[in-house]
């Protein structure tokens, strides 16, 4: 047979089979073809609006709108803290993007050039906050589409220049914003209790976020001191935004809408700005006297290395004025302040001006001390009628405590020992509280009267006042003398074990402290009663003190601000004085040491600077001070009060209390009710009426504050 009549032919089922498959296939491509059909329907025509707005939200982009921070005014409606318009220069890091790096090099040398920043530094503010390479405090934490500042209240000629010459300059922008401005009437500094200002921090914007604060933003700047800090959220205000489209490649093409800002808030404080320029003038001229006045005891002249004033209203614990030296210029941190600056903020030799003395500083009280330890002796166990001995000096262990420059006046009573600053009165009574409390040096929970009349004024602890980073003073009781030891002890048995180039008085003390540094011994009872020793008070709470004398025995919380006012004028929220406590004593012990301070001003330590001042009619209460400090020279207090105001001043390092404070205290007092030579006119008082106003100022439609409305 040929191979042609062998080959197999294909069979009808076979030929059956291919058919089916090749149906099969072509219901598969069909219904592939069906449901892309369907999806592209439902893509483009059911889901297609929103896709639609998906993909132009994704093409707006929010630029932040900063406000304008609220205003700080005294109680007269002066301008402590207020805005004004300043040039800014920017950097539109879109824009400078298009260049090529040789164009970007020389864009950002001119810049840098024209605003007098270096480069290098420019090139830092243009590096988002996080990224490689960021540089704290001055890589750019805000929106990626907005503009960056790289020069702040730059020259007006600077900016013109930016503006006229675009193609000198293309990206950068130069526009006006509002920045902090201090108008300082009467020439006023008050730097410690208005604060300052710096940008935020990756933290604090974080945190914000978490709490669903919207009022913070990358770019936003936050109170970092003084009522800026404390009040920051009323001041700030709320930010707004400005919408822009951007294309694919993130270039801006046009603006889609503006929801405006909302200023801040307006702080209303108690501060008396006339007050305050009297305090700050007096306080430097007597640091500046001090210092070109010789100290017998050192046979050099004063350091006088710091100083504070604080004056109070008597009644109610509102700040009036607050003076602290060394200070500094809050203005410094306006756009922001520069390593250079920050140096000298910090250097050595600065005396740390950033420290507010009077809310911060501590210091041994000295004599302005007695009248807290004659109302506590008052209440546990002596009277008025006790008399005793002002000797020249008292033995009391192996040690002879002697009374200030050896004096001996002999019997007296709680008055006459106040206006003579009497120490070894004082001794005697700590000396015999410390025996009836067991005079057992290691009993750490002996009782003592005197201490607890310091804690119930208050003393050992923060007075709550509207600042931040208020100290607490410090009770050195024997509950505290024993942590000291346990946290020092290490430190003094090292000594003691090898004293190498300490001091000899150093070998001593450490070898004292080593053996028995937590005994509580007579020697620091009587210490203590006269305000010497370890025990530290800061100015403002000596003035809340004295206050409580002057005010039948309540202590208030202290209050700078009186209230919060926004944009239009309308009250927010008042601020009133809150009481903190009241001191445990009969209204007769009160009066009694109040009458005696009464007469330290007219025949005690302070008369001799009040001669010819008319204290018939305006009666102030005083008593003065002299803490001697193991090293430095005294510290100068003088504390004093009347039933509408409290004024204390301390300089440290100045010498004695009436002999180096006397004359400044005497002259705030006089600025207060208006006093020349020996008449009162209350016509020419720093303040309107002498007593401060309890109402607001008045706030007008077009934005001015006037002064309160007073009663006639």
């Amino acid at each position: 047979m040929s191979g042609a009549a062998q080959r197999p032919r294909p069979t009808a089922l076979a030929a059956r089979r291919t058919r089916l498959r090749v149906l099969v296939i072509q219901v598969l491509a069909f219904s592939l073809v069906a449901t892309l059909l369907g999806r592209l329907y439902y893509l483009q025509v059911v889901e297609g609006g929103s896709y639609q707005a998906r993909a132009a939200s994704q093409s707006v982009r929010d630029i932040v709108q900063q406000p304008e921070r609220g205003l700080i005014v005294d109680a007269e409606g002066r301008p402590l803290v207020a805005n004004r318009t300043a040039w800014v220069v920017s950097v539109d890091r879109t824009t400078l993007g298009r260049l090529s790096d040789r164009g970007q090099e020389l864009v950002l040398r001119r810049v840098a050039r024209a605003v007098g920043v270096k480069e290098r530094r420019v090139r830092a503010r243009l590096v988002d906050c996080g990224s490689e390479g960021a540089r704290p405090r001055l890589c750019w934490n805000g929106s990626p589409y907005q503009p960056v500042p790289v020069a702040e209240d730059v020259a007006q000629e600077v900016a013109l220049r930016v503006l006229e010459q675009p193609e000198d300059y293309p990206g950068v922008l130069a526009e006006q914003q509002s920045v902090r401005s201090y108008p300082a009437p009467y020439g006023v500094n008050l730097a410690h209790v208005l604060g300052y200002l710096s940008p935020v921090t990756s933290d604090e914007l974080a945190a914000a976020t978490e709490e669903g604060d919207e009022t913070l933003n990358g770019a936003s700047v936050v109170g970092r001191a003084g009522v800026e800090q404390t009040y920051d959220r009323w001041l700030r205000g709320v930010p707004g935004h400005r919408s822009v489209t951007v294309d694919a490649q993130g270039r801006v093409r046009s603006d889609a809408g503006l929801v405006g800002a909302r200023p801040g808030d307006t702080l209303v404080t108690s501060i008396d700005a006339k007050v305050q320029s009297v305090v700050e003038r007096q306080l430097a001229r007597t640091i500046r006297t001090a210092r070109r006045t010789h100290d017998k005891v050192t046979g050099r002249n004063y350091e006088a290395d710091s100083g504070a004033v604080v004056v109070l209203e008597t009644g109610t614990g509102r700040v009036v004025a607050m003076a602290s030296q060394p200070t500094y210029d809050p203005s410094a941190w306006v756009g922001g302040i520069s390593t250079g600056e920050l140096d000298r903020l910090y250097a050595a030799d600065s005396d740390n001006p950033l420290l507010g003395r009077a809310t911060q500083g501590q210091f041994a009280p000295g004599s302005t001390w007695k009248p807290v330890m004659s109302v506590a002796a008052l209440e546990h166990g002596y009277s008025p009628a006790t008399r005793l001995d002002c000797s020249s000096g008292l033995q009391v262990g192996n040690r002879w405590f002697k009374n200030y420059e050896s004096a001996s006046y002999g019997s007296m009573g709680f008055d006459r020992a106040l206006q003579l600053s009497c120490d070894t009165f004082f001794y005697r009574l700590a000396l015999r509280y410390w025996q009836a409390g067991g005079g057992d040096p290691t009993d750490v929970d002996a009782p003592d009267p005197l201490v607890e009349g310091a804690q119930a004024f208050g003393f050992g602890s923060a007075t709550g006042v509207d600042l931040p980073g208020e100290a607490s003073g410090r009770i050195a009781d024997r509950e505290w003398k024993k942590r000291y030891y346990r946290e020092m002890k290490d430190y003094y048995c090292a000594i003691d074990a090898d004293p190498g180039d300490a001091s000899p008085f150093m070998r001593l003390f450490a070898h004292e402290f080593c053996l028995e540094g937590w005994y509580y011994r007579a020697g620091d009872a009587v210490n203590f009663s006269i305000g010497q020793g370890d025990t530290l008070v800061t100015p403002l709470q000596l003035a809340r003190a004295y206050a409580a004398l002057g005010n039948g025995g309540t202590l208030y919380e202290p209050r700078v601000a009186k209230a919060i006012v926004d944009p239009q004028g309308r009250l927010v929220r008042e601020i009133e004085p809150e009481v903190a406590g009241k001191v445990p004593a009969t209204r007769a012990t009160m009066r009694y040491v109040d009458q005696a301070l009464l007469g330290t001003t007219t025949v005690g330590t302070m008369s001799w600077r009040m001669t010819g001042f008319p204290l018939d009619r305006v009666q102030i209460r005083s008593k003065t001070g002299t803490a001697e400090v193991q090293g430095k020279q005294s510290t100068s207090w003088v504390a004093s009060y009347d039933e509408n105001f409290v004024v204390v001043m301390m300089v440290s390092q100045a010498g004695t209390g009436s002999g180096t404070s006397g004359p400044a205290v005497r002259a705030i007092w006089e600025s207060l009710y208006g006093v020349r030579g020996e008449t009162v006119d209350t016509a020419r008082a720093a303040i309107p009426g002498v007593v401060p106003p309890r109402r607001l100022p008045t706030f007008t439609n077009d934005g001015s504050v006037l002064p309160p409305r007073r009663k006639r």
